[in-house]
């Protein structure tokens, strides 16, 4: 694709833009999540090595090209708006102020679209499945038969319908069947997120019936351990935008994991809040489990199609929500779905803050 010409059309579409509803429409076609450049970053994770290497820079290159370009319009038009408005009124000063309403983007979806610029970055691709699942899917082919105490762990929301062979339908209790339709659909090398809703009957100020998971998934040759630390490492420094982050990572057990690992993260209190950053072993810190992970099990790999002998994986899940609450100083889950707009205006985020690694993915509106 030549990536210069595309380049230049888009510069020379949003140079004519002449209103912000046409910029916000050329932001959508170019960088929303079906847009033209949006789709261009989810083709990297198909790629090889070497493609990644030689197209990452420059479509990387081109949205930031494109998201300068779409600011900077933003920003002439509304200082012309602004101007003419001047020009044009007069303030009385008898009359009472009054807010205009706006519309912002929730934390959730905000940290949804750093999430998928960090791992792009990285190589991943996102994938997507049925929030309704099978069972198999959500729990036989992860290595939970239908006797395995894990299934009763999880909470489930069973549905009454079955699927046309008789498989018991629910609503998925993690994003990891994604994992299974990925290895299924796609074969190996994979290299993927999975973000989306999940379900458990569970509600307090940190759970509710439904939340958000992102898990990932890598499957190559000679795959081990140290290749999961660092992409975490790499991912949580880009995400927290900090350079001290450190983990320690504990023996666990997962049915779909084999070894598992929790993944701790030193963390300190500062003005009341958590704040990620340093050993939880330092003066003053402490250590926090924030995801699990693990080498994928072997069955896990039958049950997608890979040999175990030939592939190897790593996988690991992390909660959206627990991830907006530690970066942004949030405290109670319940609030991201009480539909409070006092409480969007407050953690809100404009629609035109797209999260890029070059200008940064954490400044709220």
């Amino acid at each position: 694709m030549d990536h210069e010409a595309t380049r230049r059309d888009a510069l020379d579409r949003i140079a004519a833009a002449q209103d912000l509803e046409a910029v916000e429409a050329l932001r959508v076609a170019f960088l929303g999540k079906q847009g033209s450049i949006s789709a261009l970053l989810k083709t990297l994770g198909g790629m090889s090595p070497e493609q990644r290497q030689s197209e990452g820079p420059k479509i990387h290159g081109l949205r930031e090209a494109v998201t300068d370009a779409l600011a900077a319009r933003k920003a002439a038009l509304e200082s012309a708006a602004l101007e003419a408005r001047l020009a044009a009124e007069t303030v009385d000063l008898t009359l009472p102020a009054a807010e205009a309403p706006r519309g912002s983007i929730h934390p959730v979806s905000q940290v949804m679209d750093e999430l998928a610029e960090i791992f792009a970055d990285l190589g991943f691709a996102v994938a997507t499945g049925p929030e309704i699942e099978d069972d198999w899917h959500n729990f036989t082919a992860l290595n939970m038969p239908e006797s395995h105490p894990a299934r009763a762990m999880h909470d489930t929301f069973y549905l009454p319908d079955r699927t046309d062979d008789g498989r018991e339908l629910v609503l998925r209790t993690h994003t990891s069947p994604v994992q299974i339709r990925a290895m299924l659909s796609q074969g190996a090398p994979l290299r993927i997120i999975a973000p989306g809703r999940v379900y458990r009957s569970d509600s307090d100020s940190t759970h509710t019936p439904m939340f958000h998971q992102v898990e990932g998934l890598v499957i190559d040759k000679g795959i081990h351990l140290g290749h999961l630390k660092w992409t975490l490492e790499t991912f949580l420094k880009a995400f927290f935008e900090r350079d001290d982050i450190v983990l320690r990572l504990r023996p666990s057990y997962f049915p779909f994991t084999e070894p598992s690992v929790e993944v701790d993260t030193g963390y300190a209190w500062v003005d009341g809040r958590r704040v990620i950053g340093g050993s939880g072993d330092a003066p003053g810190h402490a250590w926090m489990e924030l995801l699990g992970s693990g080498m994928v099990n072997r069955h896990v790999l039958a049950a997608g199609g890979l040999d175990p002998d030939e592939w190897q994986g790593f996988a690991f899940g992390v909660g959206v929500d627990r991830l907006a609450m530690l970066k942004y100083g949030m405290n109670d889950l319940r609030a991201f779905f009480d539909g409070d707009v006092r409480w969007l205006r407050h953690y809100g985020f404009s629609a035109l803050d797209v999260p890029t690694l070059s200008a940064g993915v954490g400044t709220p509106a």
